[in-house]
């Protein structure tokens, strides 16, 4: 590619995308950024950029060892007889800034069990992001409810506030607001609706361990939030998860009901079992392993942070790749994925699926986002059911159906590609390798036209 001379106002007004892609002929040199253009794309047998691989995950630290083997040594196993899950609650409670909070099997337990203390019943509505994993809706088909999903802002990659009173109805009980990939979604939008509407907020806040809204944790932000530290996590323990809140009785409830309806707190009676529960507990080992975990949270949590921001500032220089907009008042992500968006129309309309494999040939792990979860077979299974017909009607059912267009959702789930989280758990260099691989496949983005 010839090298072009532009303006000081040219390069002004190419700070922004749109113009960005306007200015395609111009060599991205131009922008700042060291492009290594000179191999052909490795998808077409050239040398990839990167060869060596990226860190492992999750980290196992043997300090831990020795406290696990006396635990099972003493045969507390049970999690009422022993005391780390207790502790590790202890500590969890502090990070986050709450009150109270209970450990849970998994971070799809703790969603069912906030739900359920939020007084979600059959035949209720919860309003549910679509741009989410399976488990946030899940729970609420579990809870015998029915989730209206509610369109996502694509710029944000959440849910999008100007879009939730349309989708409330005399049923609907909750809103569950995900913070995916750990970025808050913009809560005082979603509290005010809320209030004014006199529904219980959850927080699905599964991977959003250290990431803040105006001063406050995520998890924070509603009546109740919700964690999850399975293996992928930034806090992993293979399984197991979390609930905070605040409120003493609420959270009495919920761990009344987690422990198979037994005694705790204020919820008593001279019955053993004063509540219907189930058994959602969280085991000692899970505990034992995620105080070890926590040892690194910290400085993990800042380095992802820091490496994300370098991305931010080189990716918005290459045509066609535009990162994530933080929601006003959003001060920290957390990044359990590092999401940006694809626009194919920059790159001659090379699909999303052929950019992805160009990318990983280049050595660079990058994965699509979130499919289109309004419209995933198990919604169609449940609504067919004899349960479901029963709870809300056909004419309901129609209804939900008929309304089930998502059309900003419908661009993100075409544009988003992902880093997973421990591509940032490197260095700065390691990061100019992926941005490096971009560029490498825009500059050379004619020669993939027909992949």
């Amino acid at each position: 590619m010839k090298n072009s001379r532009i303006s000081r106002r040219q390069m002004m007004a190419a700070s922004s995308v749109g113009v960005l892609a306007s200015c395609a002929g111009w060599p991205l040199s131009s922008f700042g950024l060291s492009v290594r253009s000179e191999n052909e794309l490795a998808l077409l047998g050239g040398r990839p950029i990167r060869t060596k691989g990226w860190p492992e995950w999750p980290v196992w630290d043997k300090n831990i060892e020795p406290k696990i083997a006396d635990m099972y040594r003493t045969g507390n196993w049970y999690r009422n007889t022993g005391k780390y899950c207790e502790e590790f609650e202890s500590r969890y409670a502090k990070l986050v800034g709450a009150k109270h909070c209970l450990a849970t099997a998994s971070g799809t337990t703790a969603l069912t069990i906030a739900l359920h203390a939020s007084g979600v019943d059959a035949g209720d509505e919860v309003l549910v992001s679509p741009f989410t994993f399976i488990a946030t809706y899940n729970v609420v088909f579990n809870a015998k409810a029915l989730p209206v999903f509610v369109d996502s802002d694509p710029e944000t990659f959440l849910l999008d506030p100007a879009k939730i009173e349309e989708k409330i109805t005399e049923r609907t009980t909750a809103i569950l607001p995900v913070h995916i990939y750990g970025l808050p979604c913009d809560m005082d939008a979603i509290n005010s609706i809320a209030k004014k509407y006199h529904l219980k907020v959850v927080e699905d806040a599964c991977q959003a361990w250290s990431a803040k809204y105006r001063g406050k944790n995520a998890g924070m932000l509603g009546d109740l939030g919700c964690f999850s530290f399975q293996n992928s996590k930034h806090l992993p323990a293979g399984e197991g998860g979390a609930i905070v809140g605040n409120d003493e009785k609420v959270m009495d409830f919920c761990r009344s009901y987690h422990d198979c309806g037994r005694h705790h707190g204020s919820i008593r009676s001279a019955s053993k079992y004063p509540i219907r529960g189930n058994n959602y507990r969280m085991q000692h080992v899970q505990a034992l392993i995620l105080m070890s975990q926590l040892e690194r949270f910290e400085t993990d949590a800042e380095l992802r942070e820091q490496h994300a921001a370098y991305l931010d500032s080189k990716l918005k220089g290459i045509p066609g790749i535009i990162p994530y907009k933080p929601v006003p008042g959003a001060e920290k992500a957390a990044f359990h994925l590092y999401p940006f968006r694809y626009r194919k129309e920059d790159f001659n309309n090379i699909s999303k699926e052929t950019f992805i494999k160009a990318l990983r040939a280049e050595g660079i792990p990058v994965r699509p986002g979130y499919g289109r979860q309004n419209k995933d077979g198990l919604i169609e299974e449940a609504l067919r059911s004899r349960g479901y017909r029963r709870l809300f009607g056909t004419r309901r059912l129609n209804k939900w159906r008929d309304e089930n267009h998502l059309p900003g959702n419908d661009q993100l789930v075409e544009e988003a590609v992902t880093l997973y989280q421990n591509v940032l758990l490197t260095t700065k260099n390691d990061m100019d390798d992926v941005v490096n691989a971009i560029a490498k496949v825009y500059e050379n983005r004619s020669r993939l036209e027909s992949k």
